[in-house]
């Protein structure tokens, strides 16, 4: 029953998701802690392992997911419900893509998507950082790890510093701060 649970719920997080896995982040963590399959800190680390792995974030979370909740076939079936959607789409589009690409309804619909999907990847940072007790009563703790993101996202904006020497050094900070 419970992988029926799982391939139906990443099932419909992958048709109602847009915008990519950062989009798709606060949807699947709704999820998942209304299901009790995991705690919001459960599913922060969660999505700390997933962004450093290889892949679509929101996809390596589902595996994760599914995996704490059955095992194996429960990341399989994870998986599966979430690729589906994403798959049809695709191939739906594709037939279609080139010949109405120009068309001013697809061109003002894709358009009028963005604010959204940015907003729920600001939401899904929030929701990452107040997880993490970066926000909220102001220590040295707190501090120090804002200094490292404003750092680090200086290090990305400015001086043009590839991501991985960025997540990297960050990471070795972090072990020699904390």
């Amino acid at each position: 029953m419970e992988l029926i649970t799982l391939f139906w719920t990443f099932l419909m997080v992958g048709f109602v998701s847009f915008g990519g896995g950062y989009a798709m982040l606060p949807v699947i963590e709704t999820e998942v802690t209304s299901h009790g399959w995991m705690t919001t800190q459960e599913f922060t680390d969660v999505i700390a392992v997933a962004g450093m792995s290889p892949g679509p974030i929101a996809t390596n979370s589902a595996i994760f997911v599914g995996y704490h909740v059955a095992s194996l076939p429960g990341a399989v079936v994870s998986t599966i419900g979430m690729v589906i959607p994403s798959l049809l789409l695709i191939l739906i589009i594709s037939a279609f893509f080139f010949r109405i690409n120009q068309h001013t309804l697809v061109k003002s619909a894709l358009y009028g998507l963005r604010p959204i999907i940015t907003g729920l990847i600001i939401y899904a940072a929030i929701k990452f950082a107040s997880s993490n007790e970066m926000i909220g009563a102001f220590s040295w703790h707190t501090i120090s790890l804002f200094l490292i993101f404003f750092i680090a996202l200086l290090a990305l904006v400015k001086w043009k510093i590839h991501p991985v020497f960025v997540i990297l050094i960050s990471g070795i900070i972090g072990m020699t701060i904390y």
